[in-house]
């Protein structure tokens, strides 16, 4: 089936691509020319492992994960195969959270810095547990074949719209947590205030962020973009009904058949007894 605005689909997808990419890149460079690197020693070096991991997994891996779905390349294979590979990504960016997490709350105890006091940090952990509860529910609703189809028929406009609410979220405190390490990070006589290199590297590279969030929510809201439905899913549930009125359906079908067949088979019956009454009254008269 052909994709309506292909190109335009394509010239976008791409764009979110390259900007999804120079978000990780301008990451590390502002982490490792910057910020002096990268380690695990309770430092600063390992602070600096929380804004990698979570662009790389939080914004970028998450933000492919959410429009896997709109590829037409991909709308010929099973819809089994495409949740195990949107569920697969999902659980990669919640693996390079949490280790982002363990990160910075390491960093703070090591150096004796308070623990969860900003609105970064309240709107960054609400974000991921809720992510985490996604996650999961997903998998067990979506994923395994144990859910009713009008269980998921009921939270899939859930699944989508919170899926897309805690993007947005993880965005916004992304932004917030740059410029909270701006403000910390930067002393005089280069504060952030006077334009310093880092902080104009900084800034660009929370524009790259909002623009590749931007990308994705386009994307994902075209309805002419969506994965067009399975056939065997029409089946299930012919002109908007549920599973059991197919199965009904079916069934009735069925059993129009059988008295259909019962029928004919009654008339061949009879016409051969009305046969064979005649050949018997032709041998008497004959006789």
């Amino acid at each position: 089936m052909a994709m309506e605005g292909y190109w335009l689909f394509l010239t976008l997808l791409v764009s979110a691509l390259l900007v999804g990419f120079l978000s990780v890149i301008f990451t590390l460079v502002w982490v490792l020319h910057y910020r002096e690197g990268l380690g695990w020693d309770g430092t600063e070096l390992e602070f600096n492992w929380h804004p990698v991991l979570l662009v790389t997994g939080f914004v970028f891996i998450q933000g492919i994960a959410i429009i896997v779905y709109r590829l037409p390349w991909t709308w010929k294979c099973s819809k089994l195969l495409m949740k195990s590979i949107h569920a697969g990504l999902n659980a990669v960016a919640a693996i390079l959270a949490i280790i982002a997490l363990v990160a910075v709350f390491d960093n703070h105890n090591v150096n004796g810095i308070p623990n969860m006091y900003s609105l970064h940090s309240w709107v960054g952990l609400i974000a991921v547990i809720c992510y985490l509860l996604q996650l999961l529910s997903g998998f067990v609703v979506f994923l395994l074949p144990w859910a009713p189809l009008s269980l998921r028929a009921f939270l899939m406009p859930i699944h989508v719209y919170s899926g897309l609410v805690i993007f947005g979220t993880v965005i916004a405190t992304v932004l917030m947590g740059v410029t909270e390490k701006l403000i910390f990070g930067l002393r005089a006589p280069a504060s952030y205030s006077t334009f310093p290199p880092e902080g104009v590297f900084a800034n660009s590279l929370g524009l790259l962020i909002l623009v590749f969030g931007a990308l994705i929510f386009w994307i994902v809201t075209r309805p002419q973009w969506k994965r067009p439905k399975e056939p065997n899913s029409t089946l299930l549930q012919p002109n908007g009904g549920t599973a059991e009125g197919a199965r009904g359906s079916m069934a009735a079908n069925s059993g129009y058949n059988m008295d259909k067949s019962d029928s004919e088979l009654n008339n061949e019956v009879a016409a051969r007894k009305r046969n064979f009454a005649l050949d018997e009254a032709g041998q008497r008269s004959t006789m």
